[in-house]
C-alpha cells in the first residue's frame, strides 16, 4: 500500500505525493462528493440494501480546509461546508485518482 508523504492544497485542488514519488490530484468538490461517509454514501444493512445517503449531490465551490492522517491507513478531510466525517483510506484515494 502506498502512503502519502506530502499533502498540499493548490488552488481548488488537493495534491498528494505518495511514497513511490507518484502524485495524485483531486478537485476539492469532487473529493467531497466521493466522501465514503454514511452521510454521503448511505449505510448498508445485513441484506445489502443501502439506506440514506445523498451520493449524487452537487458540491460546487466546496473546498478542503484541513486534513488529518488517521493511523497508517487513511486521511480525514475537513470541508468548507462543515463535513468532516468519512475516512478516505489510502487505497480508496488511489482508486479515485485512477478514475480521473
Amino acid at each position: 500500500m502506498k502512503r502519502p508523504t506530502n499533502i498540499q492544497l493548490i488552488g481548488t485542488e488537493l495534491a498528494i505525493r505518495w511514497d513511490d514519488d507518484s502524485e495524485s490530484y483531486f478537485a476539492c468538490d469532487q473529493l467531497r462528493a466521493a466522501s465514503p461517509s454514511a452521510e454521503t454514501q448511505g449505510e448498508r444493512d445485513i441484506l445489502g440494501q443501502t439506506h440514506g445517503g445523498t451520493p449524487n449531490r452537487e458540491f460546487s465551490g466546496v473546498m478542503v480546509t484541513g486534513w488529518q492522517l488517521v493511523g497508517n491507513y487513511a486521511v480525514r478531510f475537513d470541508f468548507s461546508d462543515g463535513h468532516r466525517t468519512g475516512l478516505y483510506s489510502f487505497d480508496y484515494l488511489q482508486s479515485l485518482a485512477a478514475k480521473e
